[in-house]
């Protein structure tokens, strides 16, 4: 037993030598720029749309979270061996997603922690805003609206992540050859 554990600690060692300090930083200042923006838009937009647009836009904050946390699932469980078989035949998209797969580690850092979690925090701190406007509008005991819409926002993103991931692992090569095909057209 002592020997197994010994090959698997000598294992990890060899993957911690890979560690790119490089990207954590260039991740960590991306996070902050995207948020940044994405707090700006939500903090200059909503206050002045009505109810239900600021509700569309908080769907669509979590829309946008369970997509790019569908992408980083993807990415990570996807099968090369297609892409290159797409690749030889010159397919659009199969050079740019065998790219992907192997920085699966970074583009699902990407997707799921930098996207993913930025659009679930703008869009519970976007709820409160519009459960804001709703208590006002209504007349409502401004906590209780809050604690509602908050919860219902994480039930949402959580149940979206959830059942994204869930297709994601099924359809994984498919997942990541659409999104290789839209970057390659946007890349040019």
């Amino acid at each position: 037993m002592k020997k197994y554990v010994q090959i698997l600690k000598n294992d990890d060692k060899k993957h911690k030598k890979n560690k790119n300090n490089g990207w954590i930083v260039l991740i960590t200042i991306l996070s902050f720029i995207i948020s940044l923006v994405f707090s700006f838009i939500a903090e200059t937009v909503l206050p002045d749309v009505n109810i239900i647009l600021g509700i569309i836009l908080i769907f669509c904050f979590i829309l946008i979270g369970v997509l790019f946390d569908m992408i980083g699932v993807a990415v990570a469980s996807a099968n090369e061996a297609p892409f290159h078989s797409m690749a030889s035949q010159k397919v659009k998209g199969a050079v740019t997603a065998i790219k992907m797969i192997k920085n699966a580690s970074k583009v699902s850092s990407f997707c799921n922690d930098v996207i993913g979690d930025i659009c679930g925090i703008i869009s519970g701190s976007a709820g409160i805003t519009i459960s804001l406007k709703i208590g006002n509008y209504l007349n409502i005991d401004q906590l209780i609206l809050t604690l509602l819409v908050t919860a219902l926002i994480a039930a949402m993103t959580i149940g979206g992540k959830a059942i994204g991931k869930s297709i994601a692992l099924n359809k994984s090569n498919m997942i990541l050859y659409e999104t290789a095909k839209i970057l390659s057209i946007l890349k040019k």
